[in-house]
């Protein structure tokens, strides 16, 4: 009882006869409480210096090991009309199959036989080379012959020139000749007509002698007449020699520029026709941008354009995919001041969204529902959350995720450190202390050793 009323029932009634007030006051309870308390703090005592496994703990998410097998969406690389869609949202696609086909929208490209025309324009570019090469020839052969005819006339002329040369030096002789029959003459006849004087020959003798005379004159004159066509006839071969070369060297000079013309059209033509190779290879390979396809397996996860007639435009997202194929992986952040306890190759535990697990972050061998991770990579450059990525790989020595994770689903992990006693972890966590710093022994494997 109580006993705060003013009128205690106690002084009225006597109630040590009962057998309940026997058993509650006559029994030294104060003697109990304190071995209870005293146990207690043994039990205390003694779990401050069970062992404690330091951990850095993260939040994160699951992804993929590599990009390529990351969720991604699908663009339009051309602008275009949405005429058919071939999937619907949760399809799988294979490598190469089929999801919509768009129509042209610009007019450049609305003639349905653009390749077939174009075809045309390179098959008939190239008979124009053809026949630009066909020009060239000839006119190779016309210079050839232009310039052994050359060849032909100037040794031609070289002849003739010898042949006057030679002609030239006959009447050079032929003329001495003459002069010498002259002298010859006209001694014989001033002898004849001296000896006429003196009445020792006849008149008839002289006039004979004078009629020699004129003759060897006019012979004279006669071969120095020759000896002068001789020397004409020489100048004219050379100057013929000089007007054969002029003319053939404009000949075969009209016939290279005529050549050189035909080569630049040559290469303007072969210009031509690359341009017109690239722009038919750019038309057939847009033709196949009309018809979007699945880069590799996957599912189809969302439509982000919808119906039929829409206009995209060139780089608008059209489906987002998700490979079927992927190697599972945990992306992670951990506090600038926790980067250097991590390492590549570090033993990590995870805790997965939807998955049940009874967690001691302290005693990983009792917790249930955690899996195994190795650190496969550590990202150098902080992130836009002011935090460090760690990608966590499944630990093959341990048992295997659950096959049923997807990607983006949430994950909690712990990287297990050095093993301390409870009471220097509280010690630590009371003044804020970072875990102990630690490297990898290179030497023992997973051994640790302190800095």
């Amino acid at each position: 009882m109580l006993n705060i009323s003013s009128n205690p029932l106690s002084n009225k009634v006597d109630i040590s006869a009962y057998r309940c007030s026997k058993k509650v006051f006559h029994k030294d309870h104060h003697k109990t409480f304190s071995r209870l308390l005293g146990a207690f703090f043994l039990i205390l005592f003694a779990i401050l210096f069970l062992p404690w496994t330091q951990n850095v703990r993260g939040e994160g998410f699951i992804t993929t090991l590599t990009p390529g097998q990351r969720p991604q969406t699908i663009h339009s690389v051309i602008p275009g009309r949405i005429e058919e869609w071939y999937v619907r949202e949760g399809d799988h696609v294979e490598k190469g199959d089929t999801i919509v086909y768009l129509s042209e929208v610009k007019d450049t490209y609305f003639d349905p036989t653009l390749l077939e025309r174009t075809q045309a324009q390179l098959d008939a570019k190239k008979s124009s080379i053809r026949s630009y090469e066909e020009k060239i020839k000839a006119q190779d052969i016309q210079i050839s012959n232009l310039k052994q005819e050359r060849k032909l006339k100037m040794e031609q002329l070289r002849n003739k020139l010898i042949q006057a040369n030679l002609k030239v030096e006959s009447d050079s002789i032929d003329l001495e000749a003459s002069k010498t029959n002259m002298l010859i003459a006209q001694r014989q006849f001033d002898r004849a007509d001296q000896l006429n004087k003196e009445g020792l020959k006849p008149l008839q003798e002289v006039e004979d002698k004078r009629m020699k005379l004129q003759e060897a004159t006019a012979k004279l004159i006669s071969q120095e007449n020759k000896l002068l066509t001789s020397r004409n006839e020489v100048i004219n071969t050379e100057i013929e020699q000089g007007r054969l070369q002029a003319e053939y060297g404009e000949k075969i000079s009209k016939a290279e520029s005529d050549k050189f013309t035909a080569l630049s059209m040559q290469f303007d033509g072969e210009g031509d026709l690359n341009k017109l190779e690239n722009q038919y290879t750019n038309y057939a390979v847009r033709r196949n941008f009309n018809y979007v396809l699945a880069p590799q397996a996957g599912f189809v996860n969302k439509a982000l354009q919808s119906g039929i007639g829409e206009t995209i435009k060139e780089g608008d997202p059209l489906v987002s995919i998700m490979p079927s194929g992927f190697d599972i992986a945990v992306e992670t952040f951990v506090e600038p001041i926790d980067l250097p306890l991590m390492h590549l190759g570090e033993k990590v535990r995870l805790q997965f969204d939807g998955w049940p697990a009874i967690i001691f972050s302290g005693w990983p061998n009792v917790s249930y529902g955690t899996y195994g991770g190795t650190v496969v990579a550590i990202e150098n450059y902080i992130s836009e959350n002011g935090k460090y990525r760690i990608l966590i790989a499944p630990d093959p020595e341990d048992h295997p995720w659950p096959e049923e994770l997807r990607v983006g689903t949430g994950s909690n992990t712990f990287a297990m450190l050095q093993d301390v006693p409870i009471w220097f972890e509280l010690w630590r966590q009371l003044n804020g202390f970072p875990p102990n710093f630690y490297q990898p022994n290179k030497n023992k494997g997973s051994e640790m050793t302190k800095k």
